[in-house]
């Protein structure tokens, strides 16, 4: 610890990230403020149909589990609960009765919760149902290397060279990240990844976030920070978030599928087509709600923005759940149609 007066310390990236998303008053656990979403927008806070889908994602799972008499969901990282809440309104009343909501967050419970929701620092175990982690992995700590070293940084951002890489890291560089440069280390969010979706006894769990892939990753890292709604250089003193995208193929488990959310929610049919123009002749009202539904569709599916970010679901001990290229969205009361991989874009934007 420095004294007054003394610079503090140059730290490895993942405990400076650590200390500054999660330490005391750090950007996730401090109680005062608006929240994350008073920072950056997600699709959750984009539009209401993404909760819709997740929802229509769950009915899926429940009927894969021959509907249960309690049917887990598990919001990991699950910010003020927005998802959770959503997806909960979604539901028909019979469904919704038998759900059991976590919400997976290391912040305290929000005043004024549903009383249904269930607020907890650790994956429960034995969970039966849906795992869903909207934007989580990004924020899971990680270390920076470049050219074989650690990249050290200070409370104020400025980096320096560290100490050379320990063996695990160096191996999954050479595995996951080869060619030297700049490198963002993902193993920590590899292991994160398997202990949620470990805590699954049947069911899928779900991972969507910034992404890229071993055949495209970016030559300078992905690190960066959000406050206010504007991007920032990733400063680690707990003034914002610190953030970078996931290597999601590193962390795919057994049968897992990756697939673009354009795909995923295609599947789960939200359309960004324009209501017909003569709907606006017969029911005015319902065709300018059915063009905002459109249009938040339309952001949440672009193929530049939302659209692009990455899915990787993983069945456990259930079927692998259909996704884009069966022709329409999976549904509940009819088997699934043969899963379709498909190899996630160069690079996924906010």
């Amino acid at each position: 610890m420095s004294t007054p007066g003394e610079p503090a310390a140059a730290a490895r990236w993942r405990s400076a990230m650590d200390a500054a998303l999660y330490g005391p008053g750090g950007f996730y656990v401090r109680p005062a403020g608006p929240g994350p979403a008073g920072h950056f927008r997600t699709s959750v806070h984009a539009s209401a149909l993404y909760a819709g889908a997740v929802a229509r994602l769950l009915r899926w799972v429940d009927a894969e589990l021959g509907r249960p008499r309690e049917l887990d969901l598990i919001d990991v990282g699950a910010g003020r609960a927005e998802l959770l809440s959503g997806v909960l309104a979604a539901l028909d009343p019979q469904t919704a009765a038998r759900v059991r909501p976590y919400a997976l967050e290391r912040a305290g419970r929000p005043e004024g919760l549903d009383a249904r929701i269930r607020w907890t620092a650790e994956v429960p175990e034995g969970v039966t149902g849906l795992l869903f982690a909207n934007e989580w992995l990004d924020n899971v700590p990680l270390d920076v290397a470049e050219d074989g070293h650690y990249v050290l940084v200070a409370p104020d951002g400025t980096e320096s060279r560290g100490g050379p890489l320990e063996d695990a890291d160096r191996a999954w560089l050479e595995r996951w990240w080869p060619g030297g440069g700049r490198a963002e280390i993902g193993r920590p969010r590899d292991e994160a990844w398997a202990a949620a979706a470990g805590s699954l006894e049947r069911g899928l769990a779900v991972a969507v976030d910034y992404a890229h892939t071993r055949q495209a990753r970016p030559p300078f890292g992905t690190l960066t920070g959000f406050r206010g709604g504007r991007e920032v250089p990733p400063v680690p003193d707990g003034s914002c978030d610190v953030t970078a995208h996931v290597a999601l193929d590193a962390c795919a488990g057994p049968g897992s599928v990756l697939l673009t959310q354009a795909e995923a929610l295609a599947a789960l049919g939200v359309s960004g087509a324009r209501p017909p123009l003569a709907l606006a002749s017969t029911d005015p009202a319902a065709y300018v709600r059915a063009l905002a539904a459109a249009g938040e569709a339309a952001e949440l599916t672009s193929r530049s923005g939302l659209g692009a970010f990455g899915w990787l679901v993983q069945p456990v001990g259930v079927r692998p759940w259909p996704v884009a290229g069966t022709g329409e969205g999976p549904d509940p009361d009819r088997d699934p149609a043969p899963p379709h991989d498909t190899v996630l874009p160069p690079r996924a934007t906010a």
